[in-house]
């Protein structure tokens, strides 16, 4: 029944179709008609509703392709394998698990929708269907545990470089790894670990990415700190695009990273940073802290000039909006 509305719809080309003659044409209720229209706005279809006019169509979710994402790979192993699921908990726990079943270096997750999606410090993550990237990644990195907090900063430097590039859009990295525009939020980083003597097994590193949202999409308390590529560029985005532009940015930094170290990383945070050379405040374990974030220290700690001039090393927390000067 939802097909047969969803075709009726179409046709019309963003007119109005009457729920009357919705619910001839399948002989139903009013009631059954407007059931579907729930059902169809569940799986991502945008259809206004009017009593005077009945329903309109205004948004087709477009599924993502795997044959029109391996066409515009250009990486040695990020993505070469995919698992495209149509509705999880969470990437993460998908990752998790093949990546305890041997997954390969580069093996990806990717869902249309998130049910459960998960951000830093416990935080839900909004993922509607097919309006954004949702996905997870691999890494197998030689490493001690104690420098996965690098990889978390190099991924938010290769997913804002690549973003930079195929948008346009003047996108920013707030210390740790949440990516801005115009101090709303457009993307969240998670990475999760786990480790044997002291080595990192393996590292899953969760991505979401607010491609195609809408202001409808958020709820009214995060419209003013969150936002989407294509509320910022008036524009939607294709996501196949996005994703293969930022594996092959992130494959190459990671790869530069195993060579060369955290060094040329952090010069490009630090290039890319919102968080430098103004005043902030970060919620850590131990409280509150205030002061001037000055640089990025190997490690991937900020460090933060304190009013009275010494310089702390702050590893974990919650870093607040960047106070313009």
């Amino acid at each position: 029944m939802a097909n047969t509305i969803l075709e009726l719809l179409d046709q019309e080309q963003g007119q109005y179709v009457s729920g009357e003659a919705i619910s001839r044409t399948l002989n139903v209720s009013r009631t059954a008609v407007w059931k579907q229209i729930r059902k169809l706005e569940e799986q991502g279809y945008v259809i206004e509703a009017s009593r005077k006019l009945g329903y309109r169509l205004l948004f087709k979710p477009e599924p993502l392709s795997l044959e029109k994402l391996d066409g515009l790979l250009k990486t040695q192993r990020f993505a070469r394998e995919v698992r495209l699921l149509n509705e999880v908990d969470s990437t993460q726990n998908e990752a998790q698990r093949w990546a305890e079943a041997g997954a390969p270096e580069g093996a990806l997750v990717i869902a249309e929708q998130q049910m459960s999606g998960r951000g830093r410090m416990g935080r839900s993550w909004v993922s509607p269907y097919t309006k954004g990237i949702w996905m997870s990644l691999v890494l197998r990195p030689s490493t001690p545990i104690h420098f996965a907090p690098q990889l978390t900063l190099l991924t938010a430097v290769a997913l804002c470089r690549s973003l930079r590039k195929s948008t346009e859009l003047e996108i920013g990295i707030k210390w740790p790894n949440d990516l801005l525009i115009d101090g709303r939020k457009i993307s969240g980083i998670l990475l999760e670990s786990s480790a044997e003597d002291e080595r990192i097994k393996y590292i899953v590193a969760g991505t979401g990415i607010s491609v195609n949202l809408d202001p409808s999409d958020y709820p009214e308390e995060l419209l003013a700190r969150a936002t989407s590529l294509s509320i910022q560029a008036g524009r939607k985005f294709s996501r196949e695009v996005v994703i293969a532009d930022f594996m092959l940015e992130w494959e190459q930094l990671y790869d530069l990273y195993l060579k060369e170290g955290f060094g040329p990383i952090g010069t490009l945070w630090e290039a890319l940073s919102v968080s430098l050379h103004t005043p902030v405040t970060i919620q850590t374990p131990q409280g509150e802290l205030a002061g001037r974030a000055i640089g990025l220290h190997d490690t991937g700690a900020i460090k933060l000039e304190l009013d009275s001039g010494e310089v702390r090393l702050v590893f974990s927390g919650e870093m607040g909006q960047p106070k313009q000067q």
